[in-house]
Formats: C-alpha cells, structure tokens, sequence
C-alpha cells in the first residue's frame, strides 16, 4: 500500500536545523560583541528570528510519525540548504552591510555550498563579526549540513537515505557499522583538523580571526577570505605552504584519511587509486606551470624562482580541490596557462571530501571506461570490467557516472546561454556556469581572482545561487525534487 508523504516530520526536522543555524549565528554574534561592531545586534536579532521560526515548526510537527523514507530524505536535503541560506542571509540584511536580497542570498548560498564566489567588493572593510559568519556559513557547508545533524540530533534513525544525498562521490564509505556513527566520527576528525589549521596559521602569523576564518574555508575547500587580495594579501611563504597542506588535506576522502590518522592504516593512502591519480595531476600540472612561469618571467634569483614554484602549487592546488583561494591573479599570465588551470576546476578533488567539481574518481573511470571499449570493440567475447583498487566497479555505478557527466555539462552550456542571454560576455559567462556548478568560485575575465560577482545581472545570480546548489548536492538530489515522479504517491 502507498504511504502519504510525512510533510509534518519533514517541517519538524527543518524547524530542529534552523535551531542549529540559529545557535551558530549567536556564536557569530558573540565576535562582533568582542570587536564592538554595531552588526552585533543585527546578528543577534537574526540568531533569535531564525529560532522562533524552528521552534514553530517543530510545534507544528509535534507528534508526526517518525517514519522518513526516501522522498523525505532527499526533500529535507534539498530544502535544508535554501531554508539556511535565507535565514543565513539576514545578518547581511539587517545589518545593512548589504542591502538587497538578491546579493545576500548569493553570498549566503556561495558560503554554505563553499562555492567562494562573492559580491563584495570591499572585504577588508566589512565587519569581522560577519566575516565570521561568512566563514563559518562555509565550514558547515563542508562537511555538510544534514552530516552534522545526523551526528548530534537523535530523531535521524539510520539516516542513510540523506546521507547518500549530501555525501560527495558515486560510492559511501562508513567507517562505523551505524550510519549516524559515520557521521560523527567524520565530523570529529573534520573539528580536529580545523583546530590544527587555526593554530597552525595563527602561529605563522595570522591574526586569530584571520586565522580562524581561513581555517574555516580551506578545510571546506570554500575560498572566502578575510581580504580583498585573497591569500595575496600575505607575503609569507609559510602561510602559503600551510594553506596548501590543509587544502591538499580536506580534499582527501575523509574515511580514507580516518582510516589512516585513527585507526594507523597509513598503507591505505598510497594505495587508493583516485588518490594517486590526484597528486600525479598535481604534480604535473605545477611542473608544467612552474616551467612555463620561469621561461615567461625569466627570473634566475632564488626568491623569484621559489616565488614561481609557489604559485604554480598554490594555483594549481587552490583551483583542482576547488578552494578558490588566490595568491596572484592568475588571468596575467599567458591565455594557454589561465585556460588549463581554470579547466582543473571541473574535475576537482577526490570522492568523500569537502571539495566540489566532478571528482577525480568519476573521470578516472569514466576515462578507463572508454578505454576498454575500444579494446571491446576488438574483443567482443572477452570481460573487461572497469577496477578501482583492484575492485570491479558495478555497470550500474558506471552507468551513473556517465549520466553524471552528460548531466555536468548539459547544465554548465545551458547556464552559459541563459547568461550571454542576459547580457554578458562569453567568457565571463562560460566561466561562471563552470565555476558555480564546480564550486570553486573564482572563474574567468572580471570574474576571475582580481575580481568580483558584483556586476552579474540579479537574474544571473538567481541562476549561479541555483548552479551552486546543484552542484553541491551532486546534481541528482535537486534534479530529482523537480521530478514529477518524485510528488506521485507511492
């Protein structure tokens, strides 16, 4: 028999996170008391807002059964985001630091997809207690929203249906035996390492909320910084090589690392085949640019030639696990290098991370895939499964994969016709779709490092605020809630 849709469970569980959002941004609050700024009470008002709506809703849904099947889970994972989003966007509203809907839910959505992407043209002015939120916004978006939930609130059960509609990557490792497990021990090892990146940039010289807002958005791979000049703004090599190692980090699967740091399988990360393959395409891709840099800039002192090395890894690393974080612009160097680092951010970092993009792991075997059809082609009679880690990888996770990809890049073109629609130019607008859908914010033209998505038509930010939420929750989840069949009962 047809089980009604348990609308009131689902408005009881969104009314339990705007809790949690409401307790975050009173945190947020507390720092903007600390520095005496007047956005203090606007935040305030937005923490206590936030919380009077969640407790309606869980009055509303007092009582409701219990029971949340697979349409409930992958409702409340594609409302959670947009319901954030537009409560997290009103300490920018009220505060007045900015002033219209369209710019706030932009900056919002880009924080909590870590997508980086940014309105602001001012950084270095805007309040701290903002910027923290701001910061914040992306550290919960890292690891994810309902990931967090399940780890902290009891009324999730097994919770797996959600977890496979926010998790990153084509399979779902659990390190526990219990779903909600998982997801608690993700989340300690994802504070441990926050923890680590705070002290470890405050004590290379950043100022504490400096350090702390960074820590935030590189261990989510997010990309807003405290400054206008991005990483630029500091000249310490340190700070720049500490950046990268936590970048490099939060784009490792984190049962992988897990794994390795807690349960001392270190063997495990060499042999994981998408981690390979990862450090080889940044490797290669430094070298090429490293290369290219020294010849263009033709500098032999050696400062300059570590200064080149250090933006070719930075660059690449900061673009490839879809960070966004930026130490040059890199739109000054010859078209041939800008292009193939901007390329990188569609393939982004590997599955079960904080990074965005399409994942090593999908290209890798979607490009072995091709590969053994030719040798199909010549072989019709013979097996040739496509292996991960020495493990066959089902046709049905194949197939899902192509799907993915087909998909990617079906939304990337529409998104770039709607925008030349709107009015901009080719290659501001390609670069924003790619960038957006991507998570990694920064894209190309005026859009890119020394730049801004200040000057984007309202409708195109509507669009990329979409794009980013599709891409972040992996396409299919909020594809599948626009599906007529995902309403009929059944």
């Amino acid at each position: 028999m047809s089980r009604a849709f348990n609308w009131r469970q689902v408005i009881k569980i969104l009314g339990s996170l705007l809790e949690i959002e409401a307790a975050f941004i009173g945190l947020s609050s507390i720092v903007a008391f600390v520095y005496g700024e007047f956005s203090s009470w606007a935040m305030l008002g937005s923490a206590v807002i936030t919380a009077l709506f969640g407790l309606v809703c869980i009055l509303t849904g007092r009582g409701s059964a219990k029971q949340t099947g697979l349409r409930e889970g992958y409702l409340i994972v594609g409302t959670v985001w947009v319901v954030f989003s537009l409560f997290g966007m009103l300490p920018y509203l009220l505060s007045g630091a900015i002033d219209n809907v369209t710019d706030a839910f932009f900056e919002t959505m880009s924080g909590f997809t870590t997508t980086g992407a940014t309105i602001l043209t001012d950084i270095d002015h805007f309040p701290k207690g903002l910027l923290f939120w701001r910061a914040l916004s992306q550290w919960l978006g890292g690891m994810g929203i309902m990931v967090f939930s399940m780890a902290i609130l009891p009324m999730f059960g097994s919770g797996m249906q959600m977890y496979k509609a926010e998790v990153t990557g084509p399979t779902y490792d659990k390190i526990q035996p219990r779903i909600k497990d998982t997801a608690r021990k993700l989340w300690e090892l994802y504070v441990v390492l926050t923890v680590a990146a705070f002290a470890t940039l405050w004590a290379a010289g950043m100022e504490w909320h400096d350090a702390i807002c960074h820590a935030f958005s590189a261990m989510a791979t997010g990309g807003f910084s405290t400054k206008q000049a991005s990483i630029g703004y500091w000249s310490s090599p340190i700070i720049h090589y500490v950046l990268i190692l936590v970048m490099l980090i939060a784009s490792v699967n984190f049962s992988l690392l897990y794994n390795a740091v807690i349960r001392q399988q270190f063997k495990r990360l060499w042999r994981d085949e998408e981690l390979r393959v990862f450090l080889v395409i940044i490797g290669a891709v430094t070298l090429y640019l490293f290369i290219a840099l020294m010849i263009t800039g033709s500098k032999t002192t050696l400062p300059g030639v570590e200064r080149d090395f250090r933006d070719a890894l930075f660059q690449t690393v900061s673009v490839l696990t879809t960070t966004g974080f930026c130490t040059t612009d890199y739109m000054k160097w010859q078209p041939s290098l800008w292009l193939l680092l901007f390329m990188l951010t569609a393939l982004g970092g590997c599955a079960g991370s904080t990074s965005g993009g399409i994942k090593i792991i999908r290209t890798h075997i979607a490009i072995k895939n091709v590969l053994f059809e030719f040798r199909r082609v010549l072989h019709p009679k013979a097996i040739m499964p496509v292996r991960i880690n020495k493990r066959v990888v089902s046709e049905g996770i194949v197939n899902n994969i192509h799907a993915f990809l087909m998909i990617f890049f079906l939304l990337t073109l529409l998104g770039t016709i709607v925008l030349l629609a709107l009015g901009m130019k080719l290659e501001e607008a390609f670069g924003a779709s790619l960038a957006t859908i991507s998570n990694v914010g920064v894209a190309l033209g005026d859009l890119g490092p020394a730049g801004g998505y200040a000057g984007v038509p309202a409708a195109g930010k509507w669009l990329l605020s979409w794009l980013m939420l599709v891409g972040r929750l992996e396409l299919f989840t909020m594809l599948l809630v626009f599906a007529p069949s995902f309403w009929r009962r059944g």
